[in-house]
This record gives structure tokens, sequence and C-alpha cells, in this order.
């Protein structure tokens, strides 16, 4: 009997733990055993998150904030690159100077890690390597900042950290110290990031004491727009690998406030008062998208909510939160853009609709699509979880870095 029932038990562990594994991966998306057990280590986090919030114990991004600070490594300098951490503008960042000689001024990248505003930063395994590799491809400055995050910090804290950073950095003074040409400063992020690296590109347009203009944006994955929160991609990927559509809402909701009404509201796509009806002009995606991303989607009209969220957390109107909502002639003076999606990625509509609006107003634009990847496909680059398409993004971005910077 014994060995009946631990062979019940065992087969009956099995049963659950593969249940629990298991998640639909889509057919084109290559090494799917890995993906899927990332995204059940990703699950499983959320779901020890959602359990201790709900007992009061931890708020659900604190746990998940403890998690992602085992991925912490120290800056430790090597052969080609010296790296340290030091505070710009009273913000703290992780700097990359690389060691090889150079002809002339270097180029430069400020870049924004993503984790919704609310997780990550320059210090997690993976981004150091990429900001390490970034710096030795391209003999560049990297300067990858560590702004503050949600809850414990709202809208605009994340944006005014960059942006501060950015503005510091772009004086001559300072470019002259690292050995910077000022005619070679792009930003960029990933995620939550590269929503801070778009809202950053179009607030300097209009900043009167910064001299220095940027030479490129790399925007790699954005989020873009909080408005309308059932786009095409966020119907299809609602349960896609990395990034769930619920997570995605959790996410934008918390950088602008931790009162949940909010969050309830955009889970309902009911968030947004009338009298702001006239900015879904620059989210329709009927009129936004290319024909082969809204294949078979029928454009609803959105159903509009209270007023009084708007008004107490308005942030989630504002162009730095949302850059998508920028106006065509806040847009149209912007510098180069390298915007990446995903296919199987709740955002995939968000850089897509960018790209379309900044190529119609004559900024160049490069949109590379990939319909093979998942959200934070980037970031899988090296350990026992690298996958080939996280090297093969990484070269592409690295690629047109080198060519237009």
């Amino acid at each position: 009997v014994d060995m009946g029932a631990k062979l019940l038990w065992l087969v009956l562990t099995s049963v659950l733990l593969a249940y629990y594994i298991y998640t639909p991966i889509p057919e084109d998306i290559e090494e799917p055993w890995k993906v899927m057990l990332a995204s059940a280590a990703f699950r499983t986090l959320g779901h020890l998150a959602e359990v201790m919030d709900l007992l009061g114990l931890m708020h659900y991004m604190e746990v998940l904030t403890l998690i992602t600070s085992t991925d912490y490594v120290a800056p430790t300098s090597d052969e080609n690159v010296t790296v340290m951490d030091t505070e710009f503008s009273n913000v703290a960042v992780r700097l990359y100077l690389p060691r090889r000689a150079s002809d002339g001024p270097r180029r430069a990248v400020l870049f924004f890690h993503g984790g919704g505003w609310c997780l990550g930063q320059a210090g997690m395994k993976s981004y150091d390597h990429l900001s390490r590799w970034t710096s030795n491809l391209l003999n560049a400055v990297v300067v990858s900042v560590n702004y503050r995050l949600a809850p414990k910090y709202h809208f605009p804290t994340q944006f005014e950290d960059v942006y501060s950073v950015t503005k510091f950095f772009l004086q001559s003074s300072v470019l002259s110290q690292y050995r910077v040409d000022p005619d070679r400063v792009c930003v960029a992020g990933d995620s939550a990031g590269g929503n801070l690296a778009a809202a950053v590109a179009q607030q300097l347009l209009e900043d009167s004491e910064v001299k220095t203009k940027l030479r490129a944006q790399a925007l790699i994955y954005p989020a873009l727009q909080p408005l309308d929160l059932n786009l095409p991609s966020y119907q299809e990927n609602a349960n896609k690998p990395i990034l769930s559509k619920s997570l995605t809402v959790r996410f934008w909701s918390e950088y602008f406030t931790s009162d949940p009404s909010l969050q309830e509201a955009m889970a309902l796509n009911r968030h947004v008062p009338v009298e702001y009806s006239h900015l879904f002009q620059f989210v329709n995606w009927s009129a936004l998208l290319p024909a082969e991303l809204k294949k078979g989607h029928v454009y609803a009209s959105p159903t509009f909510g209270s007023p009084e969220l708007a008004h107490k957390y308005p942030g989630f109107l504002d162009p730095r939160a949302a850059p998508l909502l920028g106006s065509d002639e806040r847009l149209q003076g912007l510098p180069p853009a390298y915007i990446l999606t995903c296919q199987h990625d709740v955002l995939r509509d968000d850089g897509a609709m960018y790209a379309g609006r900044l190529r119609a107003l004559g900024v160049p634009v490069t949109h590379q699509h990939a319909t093979d990847a998942f959200h934070g496909a980037m970031t899988f680059v090296l350990g026992p979880a690298k996958l080939a398409v996280g090297q093969r993004l990484f070269s592409s971005y690295i690629e047109w870095l080198n060519e237009n910077l």
C-alpha cells in the first residue's frame, strides 16, 4: 500500500507540475521548453506575490523586487570596460567606460532598464551584461540609470530621474570629461525603459536649456500608452510568456498610484473620461496599425469612465508617461528611431503605432518586427536561459546603433 500511495502521490505531483509549467507556446518560438520554464518561473513568482499581498504581509511589487534583487551583480571591471556606480544629478547610475583606445571623442548611450517602473536595476545580471557588451562593441560610454521605482515612488519621479541624468550628461563640461562626442549621444531602453527613453527624447525638444541634440533613440518593445488597453496585441497576447495583460495593467496603474480603483478601471478599459476623448485619435489602432497586425479585429469605440480618476491621477493622460499622446508638432522634430516589436507581446501595437506616426511625420524610423519573439526576449542573452532569439535581437540593435550613432 505504501508503495502505491507513494506512486499515486508522485503521479499527482507530476501532473500538477506539468499542468503548471505547461503554457501553450506559439509554434514559431524557438527553444519552447526554455521559454516555458522561464514563463512558469515568472508565473510562480507572481502567484507568490499575490498571496503575500492578499495576506497583507508585503506589497505585490515588493515581493517581486526582493526576487529580482537576487540577480544583482556588483560593478566589476574587466579587460575591455571599466564599470563603476556613481551619481549624476543625485540619481544613481552605473557607468561603463571602454578601455580601448579611440581616435577621437566616443559615442554614448543613456540606457533605461525595464521592469514596469516598479522592478529592475542597472545591476541585474542581464542588464549589466547588455550594457557592458554595448560599451565594448561600440567603444561607447554607457550610462545605465537606476531611477527610483514604484510603489515607493510614482510618476513623474521615474521620468524626472532619467530626465535629470540625461540633462546632466548632455552638458558640454560632462561630455568632455568623458570624452564623448556631443553629436553622437542616444537614449535607449526596453519596455518601461523604452517608454522613458521616448518621453525623454520628446521632452528635450522643448527644453531651451539643453543645447546638445540627441543623435538617436532606440526603443525596445516599449510601453507607450495606457489609454487603450484592449488593442489587438492585448487581446491576442493576454496570456503569452513573461508579460501577461493583467501584469501590464498592474504595472501601468502602479506607475501612477497604489489606489486599486485605477487598476480595476484600467482592467475594464474604462479609465479615460469623455472630456479626454480627443486623445484617442493618437491611439486609434484601426487608423494607425498596418493591416497584418489588425487581422480580423474590429475597432470598438472606447467606453468612457468617471472623471474622478483622471482628476486624481492625471499622469496617465500626460505625454511624459504616454509618449504616443504627443502631438504631431511635438513628434516631428524627434531624432531617428529604432523600434523593436515582438509578435507575441501585449506591447507590440504600441511600438507599431509609434513607428507609423513618426514615419508619417518624416522622422527616420527602423521598425524591426520579430515575428518569433515575446516580451523581454532580448534579456535572455546569457546563462542557462540563454536564447538564440535574444542574441539575434541584441545583435540587430547593436548593428543599428553602430550605423546610426
